[in-house]
């Protein structure tokens, strides 16, 4: 593979470190005492009580509406660890497969609103990319600690 400037294997490194930054200001433009109050959890309610697949409606009711609290817990500090996890390298491909979730579940859940699913997308397949290429073989500390290489 000829590249300009870097070699592929630092071309992938820095995919996953962008994929992290781009998890790291999902968590940081958070309203954090909105998103903890229910802000979040509540308008992601109103998606999932329209939603067209009565398995999401039914999913949602069961996992997420009982515990609304822990699970704005959940989505902020997983867009935290996440981030701070790729742009480390740290764990790299738990971090790219959670965050490969993450983004199909917002996905299932804004399925009427293809509007809204660009940037997911973009962060699925960036995650794929980055998980194939094993793009934590450079400037990552699972390459320096010598796991998961």
């Amino acid at each position: 593979m000829q590249t300009i400037w870097l070699g592929g294997a630092e071309w992938v490194a820095v995919l996953r470190i962008g994929i992290g930054l781009w998890w790291l200001e999902s968590w940081r433009h958070k309203d954090k005492k909105q998103w903890f109050a229910g802000g979040g959890i509540g308008w992601a309610a109103g998606i999932a009580e329209k939603h067209r697949w009565p398995a999401v409606r039914r999913g949602f009711d069961v996992v997420v509406k009982p515990r609304p609290r822990v699970m704005a817990y959940v989505v902020a500090y997983a867009e935290l660890a996440l981030g701070l996890g790729l742009i480390l390298g740290f764990l790299t491909p738990v971090a790219l497969i959670g965050g490969l979730v993450l983004n199909l579940v917002y996905l299932v859940l804004m399925i009427h609103d293809w509007a809204e699913q660009g940037q997911n997308l973009m962060m699925a397949l960036a995650s794929l990319v980055a998980f194939f290429t094993w793009s934590w073989q450079t400037w990552s500390l699972d390459a320096a600690l010598g796991i998961l290489v």
